[in-house]
């Protein structure tokens, strides 16, 4: 049996109502991918692997074993961007060592290995820096903030893309499984279109529904006062 959808503007309110319902139901289910080792939160965290990827002998002395540990569960557990940002520059810091700033210096393009290696030399035994150090020093910052800009902007972009996606399939999923719930064996080909319809259009509608019922419930009222 079709559902049937009239033309009365009274009902508006409840059918945003439902799709918003759907649109948040969605959502939770996203969110709930997260217990199973990070769910859809590892989405996006590969641009960040890639960009830091040579900067590995810093990052491996503070874990061998895994250098992006510490990174990962920041981007896991949702760590504002900027934060994450700076922690990975503490982290490369850490790790400018006699040792590393060969491998560091080509991950920088633009930074003079031999430069860097005397700030290492200096930074190691805890000497104050010339001018041209503190230069090339602000130098391998700049570069590192560029790239890190280039990763996690990537990286959280994907992410919110990925996140919205699935909430899509949910939602569509949610309102086939919904329609077939209510109208059982009488449900036909029109109403898991319609379902599906719903579906799609309550993850960016549900934002903005409360709104929007506000304001057709207003214009509802203004019209049947001047129709008297």
């Amino acid at each position: 049996m079709p559902i049937n959808i009239t033309g009365d503007w009274s009902n508006v309110g409840a059918i945003l109502g439902a799709v918003s319902a759907i649109g948040t139901a969605a959502t939770g289910l996203v969110d709930s991918t997260k217990v199973y080792n990070g769910g859809i939160s590892n989405a996006g965290f590969s641009f960040i692997e890639g960009v830091l990827r040579p900067y590995a002998a810093a990052l491996g002395l503070v874990n061998a074993t895994d250098p992006l540990a510490t990174l990962r569960a920041n981007w896991l557990n949702g760590v504002p961007k900027d934060d994450q940002k700076a922690k990975v520059k503490a982290l490369i810091h850490l790790g400018l060592t006699t040792k590393t700033a060969a491998s560091l210096a080509q991950a920088a393009p633009g930074v003079d290995a031999a430069k860097l290696q005397a700030l290492a030399v200096k930074l190691d035994a805890g000497e104050a820096l010339v001018e041209d150090e503190v230069t090339t020093l602000g130098r391998f910052d700049a570069i590192v903030d560029a790239q890190l800009d280039q990763g996690f902007e990537r990286a959280d972009q994907v992410y919110r893309n990925s996140a919205k996606a699935l909430a899509g399939v949910f939602a569509v999923a949610l309102a086939l499984l919904g329609v077939w719930a209510v109208e059982g064996s009488a449900v036909d080909a029109k109403d898991f279109a319609l379902a599906a319809v719903a579906g799609a259009i309550s993850i960016p509608l549900s934002p903005v529904v409360k709104d929007l019922t506000s304001a057709l419930g207003s214009a509802v009222s203004a019209m049947k006062a001047l129709r008297g």
